[in-house]
C-alpha cells in the first residue's frame, strides 16, 4: 500500500530526517530508473525515481514517479500516462522550477515497426504535484507557430520529408526553445543533404511576435559556409563562436549580440589555438557533451578541450577565457612536452604515458578565479586479440594563468573490458571554488587475499590536495553502487534485482 501523500517539496525537511530509503516499496510498478535531480544552477534538488505498469493503451503506458528530496524524503508521488515507445525517464528541473521527465531508455517491443516513434517528456509541478505533457512548438516557414501534441511516426515523418525535398530541392529544418527570460528562441535553416544554407536564430516575444533575427550563412555551399555555436547568455548579451569557412580557410570569432536587438556588440577573432582546437571546444558544446567542457561565471566564461597541433596531433590541453565586461578573449595552451615531463617523465609529446596507455580525459573541472581541474585516466584501446584496460587516474590542476599547479598520479588495480572507468562523479564545494571527485578501485586485501573494492574521495580546497580512502563491504549477493548526494555525504545503493532488493542510504563524509 502506498503511505506517500502529496507535498510542496521540501516543506517535509522542517519536518522529518531520513538517512535510507527502499526504492522497491516506493511504488507497486517495476522500477526502471532513479537519478539525481539537479536545478538550473547545479545544486542538487532531490531525487526522482520512476515505476512502470506496462501498456494501457494503443500508444501508451502507465508509469508512477516517486520525488525524493536530498534527506531520501518522499515527498510526492503520481501515476501517469507516458508514451509506449518509452521504457524509462530520467528528469531534470528546468528554470521555471519545474521537474522534466525526459525518456531516456525506449521499448519498441510493444508496437509494430511502422508505427515507431520518439516519446515526449512529461512535466512535473512541484507545487500541485500535476503531470502533463511537455508542450512542443514547430516554426513553420510561413513564419507561424505551431503546437505539437502528438508525435508522427518516424515512417510517416520521413514520408514528409521525401515529399518535401522532391517538391522544394531541400527540407526546411527548424527547432524552437522557450527563454528563461519569457519568449522564446527559434533557429532555422535549409538542409539539402551534402550542405545547409539561409540559417537564422531568431528571438519572440511572450506572444511568439518576432523581436529580431540573425541571419547568417545566407548562400552556404558545401565547401564555403558559416556556423554559429551558442555558448551563453545573460539579461543583455548572446555570446557565441562564429565560424567561416572557405575551402581549407577557417576563421573563428566571438559573436556578441545584443539580447533585446539582435544587433552585433562584438565580433572578436579568436587567435592563439589551431583550428582544430577551437573546433575542438565547438563540438563539445554543439554535441552536448558528457564533459562540462564550460563554466561560465559573473565576469567570464571559461572554456576547455584538447590541443591540437597544425598536424592535427593531439599535443596537451588549451583554455579559451571570454572576458564577459569587455569582450576580451585570452587563450591559453599546455603541452605534454614539455609541461608534464617533470610529473610524467614517460609521457611523450601526444599523450602516451606507458606501453600503449594514453590519457584519456574523465572530466573538467573550472574555478571561479579561471584555474582549471582535468581528470585524465590511463587507457589502452582494444587490440585485435586484447581488450581495452585501463589504470591509475591522472588529476592535474593548474593556477589562474592556465599553469601547471600541480600533478597527482592516482594508483589504482588495472580494470580491464573497461567500458565504464573506476571514475564515478564529482561535486563542486564552497560555491564552485573548490571540488571533490570520487572514484572507486578493487584491491587485494593483504590478510585475507580477496579483492574487496575502496572508495576513494578526494578534494582540492583552498588548492591543496586531500585524499581519504573509505572500504565498502558489499554483501555477497548485493551489488553496493555509489551516487551523487547532498554536500558532505555520498549515497549508496544496494541492488539485487532477484531478490528485489534495492535500498539507498546516505553516508557522510569526513572531508
Amino acid at each position: 500500500m502506498k503511505k506517500i501523500t502529496l507535498l510542496v517539496f521540501g516543506l517535509i525537511q522542517a519536518f522529518a530526517f531520513s538517512q535510507t530509503q527502499d526504492l522497491t516499496a516506493l511504488a507497486a510498478g517495476d522500477h526502471v530508473g532513479m537519478n539525481a535531480l539537479f536545478d538550473d544552477k547545479n545544486n542538487l534538488y532531490g531525487y526522482v525515481s520512476i515505476y512502470s505498469y506496462g501498456k494501457s493503451g494503443d500508444k501508451t503506458k502507465k508509469f508512477e514517479y516517486v520525488i525524493l528530496d536530498k534527506n531520501l524524503n518522499p515527498v510526492a508521488n503520481k501515476e501517469f500516462e507516458g508514451d509506449i515507445t518509452a521504457a524509462s525517464y530520467r528528469g531534470y528541473v528546468d528554470f521555471k522550477g519545474q521537474i522534466i521527465l525526459k525518456p531516456s531508455m525506449m521499448d519498441y517491443s510493444l508496437i509494430k515497426s511502422r508505427e515507431v516513434f520518439t516519446p515526449v517528456s512529461m512535466v512535473i509541478n512541484p507545487k500541485t504535484n500535476t503531470i502533463t505533457r511537455k508542450v512542443y512548438y514547430d516554426y513553420l516557414e510561413d513564419g507561424s507557430f505551431k503546437e505539437i501534441n502528438e508525435p508522427k511516426s518516424w515512417k510517416e515523418q520521413n514520408k514528409e520529408n521525401r515529399s518535401e525535398k522532391r517538391e522544394k530541392g531541400y527540407n526546411y529544418v527548424s527547432a524552437v526553445a522557450e527563454t528563461k527570460e519569457g519568449g522564446y528562441f527559434a533557429v532555422e535553416y535549409k538542409d539539402y543533404g551534402k550542405y545547409v544554407n539561409s540559417n537564422s536564430l531568431m528571438k519572440f516575444d511572450e506572444n511568439k511576435k518576432e523581436v529580431w533575427r540573425y541571419t547568417y550563412n545566407t548562400e552556404g555551399t558545401k565547401k564555403v559556409f558559416s556556423t554559429l555555436t551558442p555558448l551563453e547568455k545573460d539579461e543583455n548579451y548572446l555570446y557565441s563562436i562564429l565560424k567561416k569557412v572557405d575551402n581549407d580557410k577557417k576563421i573563428f570569432t566571438l559573436l556578441v549580440l545584443d539580447m533585446k536587438t539582435g544587433k552585433q556588440i562584438s565580433n572578436n577573432p579568436i587567435t592563439g589555438m589551431t583550428d582544430k582546437t577551437i573546433e575542438n571546444i565547438d563540438s563539445f558544446i554543439s554535441n552536448y557533451s558528457p564533459l562540462d567542457n564550460d563554466k561560465t561565471f559573473d565576469d567570464k566564461i571559461v572554456l576547455t578541450g584538447r590541443n591540437y597541433a597544425s598536424n592535427n596531433y593531439d599535443i596537451g590541453f588549451s583554455r579559451l577565457m571570454i572576458n564577459k565586461s569587455d569582450f576580451s578573449i585570452d587563450t591559453k595552451n599546455l603541452s605534454y612536452k614539455p609541461d608534464f615531463i617533470s610529473y610524467l617523465p614517460k609521457i611523450d609529446e601526444n599523450g602516451y604515458v606507458e606501453s600503449g596507455y594514453y590519457l584519456l580525459t574523465k572530466d573538467l573541472y573550472f574555478m571561479s578565479d579561471g584555474s582549471v581541474g582535468i581528470l585524465s585516466e590511463k587507457y589502452k584501446p582494444a587490440g585485435q586479440y586484447n581488450a581495452p584496460k585501463t589504470t591509475d587516474l591522472v588529476y592535474l590542476y593548474t593556477d589562474k594563468d592556465f599553469k601547471i599547479k600541480d600533478l597527482k598520479v592516482l594508483e589504482k588495480e588495472k580494470t580491464k573490458w573497461a567500458v565504464n572507468s573506476d571514475y564515478l562523479f564529482s561535486q563542486y564545494l564552497n560555491n564552485g571554488k573548490d571540488v571533490v571527485f570520487f572514484y572507486r578501485d578493487y584491491q587485494k586485501d593483504e590478510v585475507t587475499k580477496q579483492k574487496k573494492w575502496n572508495l576513494f574521495i578526494n578534494t582540492v580546497i583552498d588548492g591543496k590536495f586531500k585524499q581519504e580512502i573509505i572500504p565498502i563491504s558489499e554483501k555477497d549477493k548485493y551489488e553496493v553502487t555509489p551516487y551523487v548526494a547532498k554536500e558532505g555525504y555520498i549515497l549508496l545503493r544496494e541492488y539485487n534485482k532477484k531478490d528485489k532488493y534495492n535500498k539507498i542510504r546516505l553516508e557522510k563524509l569526513n572531508y
